[in-house]
């Protein structure tokens, strides 16, 4: 793909957060991005001229752009990062050393601790995480510490060494932040019991833990305790920005392997997404192009089979949106969840497989136009049945206020598009008041009797703004003129109910309100409307500012610019003395002025 072309295709991206990924002409992933808004970012690369010299060459080194969308800038962070470690792009900065974003851990001990590490040591105990902000890790230790009173000190308990007494008490036990287990204070299976809450708010279960914190804040509230209920309300604070903790993936034990499917009349798309340590480390949608009649369980089948062989997964866990047709390994489950973490990570993939689906059909039509239109050609003459592709389209509208100044406009359309140039407007010559019917007759009259008299060519369709009394009186217009399908059709759009009334059919048509064709017809009357109003306001607007000067034979604009200039209104004009007049414009022009404001006076 040319430049020029991932130009044409930018406005197809999606503007919301997500990673993207350039490509070179050997389809390697040259540079991994975050952004928060995907179409703003991505298109920054290819709408300016850059200065630094790094990003010349990668600009001119791509060839295609992929994305992975996610719920929220944060997880574009950590999406990023797992992205960079595993392809490592030639652009990007690579890390170096072993440090990553901070995780939380719960030791494997007696009395187990809970601290914050970037080092993640399988053997140390079960980690939680990662996190995009570090002070994010500590506040929820600090919130653990306080709601559990989890040990700080970093010997290691033994049941033996308690009892004989090796450990003492510290501050930490005297300012009421640790239970003691280091002399006893405190059981074992009590200690055990208030680490197995601490791992619930950990995971994310922390509906119930919200609703005691909200519980104790309002009582605390109600006694006037104020001071504790505002500790109670920190903790709330923590526990709520808790609830936003950003986790591109959920942590396991085991790797992951996501997989999703969508299809069309002519391919099938499959976005597959693998987990490993709990991160997202690879995410990709590939197309399949049907070739033959198969079921979308055997193709789905088929693509998961061949992308885990390709990538060569091990991974313990599938997790799908739909059983699958055949049994996977001996060492491998399939999982299709309902909630939690890994129905979040499914609804990610299905998410990207659905915009992928729609992107590669708005891309190709970026790319080739006419693919769009004689896709928008065909939906029209399915829904509305019509014998001929309705490439040129007329629609006409009326407007008048009160029965003054009707007029009445005409809209072009050209392969779905507006030809503006063709509109057309009409100031209604035969019609006396407010009739909307004989309004429409002259109009359509004028416009196909001038057309057949030029040797134009007429319309596929035509479309009336109204319901039957309108179509029936624009039908007999065009068979009088011997306009008659296949020729031209005619149809009735009206606005109430977005109905589509055909000749000679006494019930409407109905069509989905999502129904391409509909939205279609629906721009074109709109179109018309708006270009009739804005003919109707401009034709009012010019009779509001028509003066007595207008009619007065002999008396230009020049003439009527200085009086005005001069005396600022008609009523001054007109109480001014006939001296003043000529001082200003002369004898002759005077006397006309004079003579035509004052009919009844004798100079």
């Amino acid at each position: 793909m040319t430049l020029e072309e991932i130009r044409k295709i930018l406005s197809t991206l999606p503007e919301l957060p997500g990673c993207y990924q350039h490509y070179n002409a050997k389809g390697e992933i040259i540079y991994v991005g975050k952004a928060k808004n995907l179409r703003r970012r991505v298109s920054s690369y290819f709408q300016k001229e850059h200065s630094d010299k790094k990003t010349r060459q990668l600009v001119a080194q791509i060839s295609d752009v992929k994305y992975i969308v996610v719920a929220s800038e944060s997880e574009a962070l950590l999406l990023e990062n797992n992205l960079i470690k595993t392809y490592q792009p030639k652009y990007n900065i690579l890390l170096k050393d072993d440090k990553t974003y901070p995780s939380i851990v719960v030791t494997r001990e007696p009395f187990p601790r809970i601290f914050v590490t970037r080092t993640i040591d399988p053997s140390w105990g079960d980690y939680y995480g990662p996190y995009t902000h570090a002070g994010l890790a500590h506040g929820m230790v600090n919130l653990i510490r306080e709601l559990y009173k989890v040990r700080t000190c970093r010997p290691r308990f033994t049941s033996e060494a308690i009892a004989r007494g090796k450990f003492a008490l510290c501050l930490q036990y005297h300012i009421k932040r640790c239970y003691g287990p280091c002399v006893g204070a405190i059981s074992e299976e009590a200690y055990q019991q208030n680490i197995r809450a601490a791992k619930e708010l950990l995971k994310g279960n922390l509906r119930q833990i919200i609703q005691q914190t909200t519980e104790r804040m309002l009582a605390f509230s109600a006694e006037l305790r104020y001071e504790e209920a505002g500790l109670e309300k920190e903790r709330l604070d923590m526990l709520q920005a808790y609830c936003a903790k950003y986790v591109v993936a959920p942590e396991s034990s085991h790797d992951m392997d996501v997989f999703s499917y969508e299809e069309d009349s002519t391919a099938a798309y499959i976005n597959m997404m693998q987990v490993h340590e709990g991160a997202v480390v690879r995410a990709l949608t590939i197309e399949y192009r049907k070739n033959i009649k198969e079921s979308r369980d055997d193709l789905f089948a088929t693509a998961i089979t061949e992308l885990r062989e390709r990538f060569e997964s091990k991974a313990r866990e599938i997790i799908v949106p739909c059983p699958l047709v055949w049994t996977p390994q001996e060492h491998c489950v399939v999982t299709i969840p309902k909630q939690g973490e890994k129905k979040k990570l499914l609804d990610l993939s299905m998410d990207n497989v659905r915009r992928y689906k729609l992107d590669q059909l708005k891309r190709a039509e970026k790319l080739n136009p006419e693919q769009r239109v004689q896709r928008l050609m065909d939906k029209l003459m399915k829904e509305l049945n019509l014998s001929t592709a309705p490439r040129y389209v007329e629609c006409f509208d009326n407007s008048n206020l009160q029965g003054g100044s009707a007029v009445a406009a005409c809209v072009v359309f050209r392969n779905g598009k507006p030809a503006k140039k063709e509109y057309r407007r009409f100031h209604v010559k035969s019609v006396e008041g407010a009739d909307d019917l004989e309004t429409m007759r002259e109009i359509v009259e004028r416009r196909y009797r001038r057309l057949l008299q030029e040797g134009q060519p007429l319309p596929d369709l035509i479309v009336i703004d109204g319901a039957l009394g309108q179509l029936s009186v624009a039908v007999d217009v065009l068979q009088s003129l011997g306009i008659e399908p296949p020729k031209t059709t005619v149809i009735g759009l009206a606005e109430r109910m977005e109905e589509i009334y055909f000749p000679d059919q006494k019930d409407p048509l109905f069509l989905p309100r999502d129904s391409e064709a509909l939205r279609m017809l629906m721009h074109i009357r709109d179109e018309a409307h708006r270009f009739s109003i804005a003919f109707h306001r401009d034709v009012r607007s010019k009779k509001q500012i028509h003066s007595a000067l207008d009619d007065i034979e002999g008396i230009g604009p020049k003439t009527k610019a200085v009086l005005l200039n001069h005396f600022h209104s008609i009523k001054r004009i007109q109480g001014a003395e006939l001296a003043q007049l000529e001082a200003l414009i002369g004898t002759k022009r005077a006397k006309i002025i004079y003579e035509a404001l004052h009919p009844n006076t004798q100079l």
